[in-house]
This record gives C-alpha cells, structure tokens and sequence, in this order.
C-alpha cells in the first residue's frame, strides 16, 4: 500500500502522540508499583518484628530461612526472564509475594537498629535515591558503559561479602563493602532509571505489554532503594 507524503507525515505525527502519551502513564505506573512495593515491605518487615513467634520461626528454622532466600531469587529470575510468558496479572503478584518476602527477611533491622535510625536512613536513601533517579532521567550522557562496570562490581562485591561472611568475618572488611555498596547502588539508580526511560519511550501504547515493562523498571529500582538502603543502614544505623 502507498502512501503521498501528507499521508506519512499525518500518521508519523499521530505515533508521536501516541508515544508522548502513554510514557508519562507508564512512567507513573513505574514509580507507583515501587513505592507500593516499599510500603508492602516496610510494613510486613514491621510486623514480623512485632510477632516474636512468625519471627522466631524464620531466623531458627535453617530450612524455612533458606526456603525463603531460595524463593526470593526464584521469583525475581521468574519474573524477568518470564516476563512475556506471564500475565500481567500474575507478574504483579509475584512482585507482590516478592516485597513480603523481602520484608519478612528483612525484620531483624527492627531488632538490630534504633527506630530513629532507621528513619533517619530511610529519609537519606529516599533522598538520595530520588536525586540520582532525575540525574539518570534527564542527563544526556549515555549511561549504558557505566551500567556494565557497575554490574562488574556488583558482582564481585556479592562474592567478597560472601567470602567475608563465611571465611574471613571481619566486621571492619564489611564496612568497607557497605560504602562500596552504596556507591554501587547510588550508580545503579541513575543508570536504571535512564534504561527505563529509554525503554518506555519506545512503547506504543500503554498495553498490557508496555506494562510489563514498567512493572519490570519498577522490579529494578525497587531493588536498588533497598539496597541502598540496607548499605546506609550498615553505615549510619545505631545499634539497640
């Protein structure tokens, strides 16, 4: 089928608008899904804390702990190399089930740390977080580069934590992990939200499809923030 220029330039138009408006709805979507993530974390983790039995059960039973670590990685992997097998429906209960998860592993801060620290941090990360997430989002500078080395590193961190906890133990080692961590994250954050961007601008339409992209950003930047958060709370928490 043929069409005259007219014709070209009045259909690549009606695409641009398409694509101009569903970005900022996918990109509210992006924002929304983590922030609800967060919020279902916060609140799981508060309540394990405040339930000596549920609490006790987690961090005693080796089996039930690990059956709960091995599923947080199962379902993240799930997610994202399934995305397009699954519905949208079902992709956003596992993100679900994954933030309760995270939440009841992540109790023991409510033990470990003052309560004022804890907030203390989590307006720091929340700071922090939210301005590396607008220098990723309207910097021009290609961050793709970055994004590799930062994996690198993340990577390696994983495997020197790792060997820290098991072999060497030094608490002084793990401090030195926790600035690189936070580092690592803040980079990660910025890179992150770019990729995003990028990604959505690209979408069509906010489909089902396009959604699951979304859902996927919000999967990343929602590990970031905790990440983050964590390596912070290892730095500046105060210690009951």
């Amino acid at each position: 089928m043929n069409y005259s220029d007219y014709e070209l330039k009045e259909y690549a138009g009606e695409r641009q608008w398409d694509v101009s408006a569903a970005f900022p709805v996918l990109m509210r979507k992006v924002y929304v899904w983590m922030t609800l993530a967060l919020v279902i974390t916060g609140f799981t983790a508060y309540g394990v804390a405040n339930s000596p039995g549920i609490l006790q059960a987690i961090y005693t039973n080796q089996i039930l702990f690990w059956g709960l670590i091995i599923a947080e990685f199962a379902l993240v992997i799930g997610v994202s190399a399934a995305i397009n097998k699954l519905s949208l429906t079902t992709a956003t209960l596992m993100f679900i089930l994954y933030s309760v998860i995270n939440g009841a592993l992540l109790s023991y801060i409510f033990l470990a740390y003052t309560s004022s620290s804890i907030a203390t941090v989590f307006f720091i990360t929340a700071g922090t977080f939210a301005a590396m997430a607008v220098i990723g989002y309207t910097t021009k500078t290609d961050l793709s580069s970055l994004g590799k080395y930062l994996l690198m590193a993340l990577i390696g961190m994983i495997i020197a934590t790792l060997v820290n906890v098991f072999f060497i133990k030094s608490t002084g080692f793990d401090l030195v992990l926790s600035y690189l961590g936070v580092l690592v994250f803040v980079g990660l954050t910025a890179y992150d939200s770019q990729k995003i961007k990028q990604m959505l601008l690209q979408a069509p339409d906010a489909g089902e499809g396009a959604q699951k992209i979304a859902l996927l950003g919000a999967l990343s930047l929602y590990l970031d923030f905790i990440n983050l958060f964590i390596y912070l709370l290892r730095i500046f928490g105060k210690r009951d």
